[in-house]
């Protein structure tokens, strides 16, 4: 059993497809997000240690969260290339939300706090407790599986 073989497989299992905002300049596409609690109300999401953003995520100690509606894969395939932070941001509709920039027509926004880290393999898994939901566009979200979006 290889890393990869679990790759082949968890890509016929649907991931929900979130971008990752920071106060400073910083966006990322992420698949990993997860509900875990709703009292107190968590989530969380896993970041590997070789992501630009890693360090950054740490640090501040919040982000926002931009739940994709099934209309943004192209928003998402932006905030997944590496390119330098302020670049990310040139001709991106956002909103400034208390953690972090929230991508305007995304399904939902989440403002989070990070509340713990489990170092998981070659990735942080991040704890987060919600600190406020904002309900967007009433549609389907973005999904990523078989390596396309849906």
């Amino acid at each position: 059993m290889t890393g990869e073989d679990l790759r082949a497989a968890m890509r016929r299992f649907p991931a929900g497809i979130a971008v990752l905002t920071l106060p400073i300049p910083f966006g990322v596409t992420i698949g990993s997000l997860v509900s875990l609690a709703l009292e107190p109300p968590l989530v969380g999401v896993s970041i590997g240690h070789d992501s630009q953003g890693h360090e950054l995520i740490r640090d501040h100690g919040a982000f926002a969260l931009s739940l994709l509606a099934s209309d943004q894969e192209a928003l998402a395939q932006h905030f997944a290339r590496s390119v330098p932070p302020i670049a990310q941001w040139v001709g991106i509709a956002a909103d400034q939300g208390s953690c972090g920039p929230l991508i305007r027509g995304a399904a939902a926004w989440l403002d989070c706090v990070i509340t713990a880290e489990h170092l998981v393999g070659d990735h942080t898994f991040f704890v987060a407790r919600v600190e406020r939901v904002q309900l967007g566009r009433a549609t389907r979200g973005l999904l990523y599986m078989s390596s396309r979006y849906e």
